[in-house]
């Protein structure tokens, strides 16, 4: 008998691994024995263990194993996915027939959201049946709120575009409430002995006051995808309950706050906030924060009708004032804000900042003063524009998809402070003072935010002005020279994700594998509802079939995808049986699961011959 055991350091003594037996015969042989063994729990020989010797752990394990094929194997199946925004109905595509067939939206979801993601194809995927879903929506108060396949890849997309976001916005604050541990119980019922009520309603208070303004402030900062999804929900809200003018802002609020920073605040270790979950206190007040920011962000109508402790609407009083309402759009309007220009769109313009800085006449004439101004600047998701006075016609107008770069500029150039330049096509330049240093970042940031996805963005640019016949910085005697030097961006870039496209593709044909059934019950729904115009027949009516024939087409290239993929996995099973060893180390002697992988691979050759 082998025991194996890991030395340790800690009082309990060395921690037991196994334990292995080896019949003699194996080490009575002249020539040397070499094999892998699987390390059994220990031998306790007769001994019965009384029931109170142990205690009882429920674990929920999943384990997922994927052999993942060249890229060339997936094409079939991975071309008829990623058609999926652009089929008619979309309800007809690849990737929402997964999500009818798999028993959780979730699991098809995850896989799903990384493939687009990896691929460029997320946003019109997730507009696509976002908007299909708007559709299907009688009552604009219950938009997005159950758990569909459109919410599931948005609150997938949030956790993996936005890990990034949630560090920058939320972490800094998260901390000092893990840390300090004020008091801030409001409930009379659960207050500690010593404990003050007004202190603790004053400490929440400040907490969701300073988390509220880190949210609504935070704007410029929100990931670039994220933003096209949340433009293309509001607009698909709005055209569909054109007679609610708040279900623009609803439809958003109900991700950005409901699924991503309120939970975020409720649980922060499962968004990476915390290495840990927060001690009993801690997450009690993470708990009320996260309530009433919750709250703040749903621009209900009747707030405190929201809560059902007395306390808790008595504790929202502080916050009832239209500043949090005006705050929480203002917010929305960013993120939800876009710089594409959609003629179809019947929404106005959404104002995003506007006020009077100097500006530095352009120059149209090659020759002649180039002055300075005192003008009223605007600036939509559309166009930024500056006038003499606030109201009057704009003297300048200059389309989002023409700003290539906001960048700051040296104080060298016009002796003059806080100044900053918006490039244009043709190097055409605006040269801006703004009344301080805070004020300059506010207009730099929401400028690089909205034009960040303009494709002819500049790579380059100079830092300082043209005068006198070259630029100060580098000298370059020519006005069209190219930059000297690296545009800053201004914001962070989107963060990169580690996805492999083929994994994710292996990992939907194994569920398209997993629920066959589905798929071939999905067909038999298609041709009933082509030939049979009547009441659907009640094994048909979880499906959501909107046109057969388009849905009948779908599934026959899913399973032609599958089936092949299937043959080549059984291949390189049988491939792989005739290489195997009992005793090499992906087998180990001892491994019981070696028993049932031998049963299924003779049975599958069996069925072969």
């Amino acid at each position: 008998r082998v025991d194996l055991w890991n030395a340790s350091n800690l009082k309990f003594g060395d921690e037991f691994l196994g334990e292995l037996r080896l019949p003699l015969k194996f080490l009575r042989q002249s020539s040397s024995y070499e094999a892998w063994y699987f390390l059994q729990p220990r031998d306790n020989g007769n001994k019965s263990l009384k029931p109170d010797d142990l205690g009882s752990l429920r674990l929920n394990v999943v384990y997922t194993e994927d052999h993942v094929f060249s890229s060339d194997y997936y094409s079939p199946l991975r071309d008829v996915l990623l058609k999926s925004a652009d089929v008619e109905p979309v309800s007809a595509s690849a990737a929402h027939i997964l999500g009818e067939v798999c028993r959780e939206k979730q699991e098809a979801a995850i896989p799903l959201v990384r493939l687009f993601l990896h691929y460029g194809r997320i946003v019109p995927f997730i507009s696509a049946i976002a908007n299909a879903e708007v559709k299907r929506t009688q009552d604009p108060n219950t938009i997005f709120r159950g758990n569909s396949l459109t919410s599931k890849c948005i609150d997938e997309t949030m956790k993996l575009a936005g890990m990034h976001y949630l560090q920058v916005t939320l972490k800094p604050i998260i901390d000092e409430i893990c840390q300090v541990h004020k008091p801030c119980e409001i409930d009379p019922v659960k207050l500690k002995d010593g404990e003050n009520l007004e202190n603790n309603r004053e400490n929440l208070r400040q907490y969701v006051d300073r988390i509220f303004t880190v949210i609504t402030k935070s704007g410029v900062s929100c990931p670039t995808v994220m933003c096209d999804i949340f433009f293309s929900l509001r607009e698909s809200a709005a055209k569909r309950f054109q007679g609610d003018l708040d279900v623009r802002y609803t439809a958003v609020s109900s991700f950005i706050f409901l699924r991503f920073f309120a939970p975020a605040i409720l649980s922060p270790n499962l968004f990476q906030l915390t290495p840990h979950h927060p001690d009993p206190q801690t997450s009690r007040t993470l708990t009320l924060i996260s309530k009433t920011i919750q709250t703040l962000g749903s621009l209900s109508k009747s707030k405190s009708a929201n809560f059902k402790e007395s306390y808790m609407a008595t504790f929202y009083d502080y916050f009832n004032e239209q500043k949090y309402a005006d705050a929480v759009k203002n917010f929305l309007d960013l993120i939800s804000s876009s710089g594409r220009r959609d003629h179809k769109s019947i929404e106005q313009p959404i104002l995003l900042k506007e006020g009077f800085m100097i500006k530095r006449a352009q120059g149209r004439k090659r020759f002649g003063m180039k002055n300075f101004k005192k003008r009223w600047f605007r600036l939509t998701n559309h166009e930024f524009t500056y006038q003499k006075s606030k109201g009057d016609h704009p003297l300048c107008s200059i389309p989002i998809e023409n700003i290539l770069a906001v960048e700051r500029l040296e104080e060298e150039s016009f002796k003059m402070k806080n100044m900053f330049q918006v490039i244009q096509p043709e190097r055409r330049v605006l040269y801006i003072q703004a009344n301080n240093c805070v004020e300059a970042k506010d207009w730099i940031d929401i400028l690089t935010k909205v034009s960040q996805c303009n494709k002819k963005r500049l790579t380059v640019y100079h830092p300082s002005a043209y005068l006198n016949g070259h630029w100060l910085c580098c000298k370059a005697t020519a006005d069209n020279t190219p930059g000297c030097t690296p545009c800053t961006g201004g914001l962070p870039a989107n963060i990169q994700l580690d996805i492999d496209g083929d994994r994710e593709t292996e990992r939907i044909y194994s569920l398209f594998n997993l629920y066959m059934p589905k798929l071939e019950k999905m067909q038999e729904a298609c041709g009933s509802k082509s030939v049979y115009d009547g009441p659907e027949e009640e094994e048909y009516s979880t499906f959501i079939i909107d046109d057969p024939k388009e849905t009948y087409k779908t599934l026959k290239l899913i399973i032609e995808g599958v089936g092949n993929l299937e043959q080549e996995h059984a291949q390189y099973k049988r491939d792989k049986f005739k290489k195997t060893k009992y005793g090499s180390q992906e087998h180990p002697i001892g491994d019981k699961s070696f028993q049932t992988y031998i049963r299924q691979q003779s049975e599958i050759s069996a069925h072969s011959i």
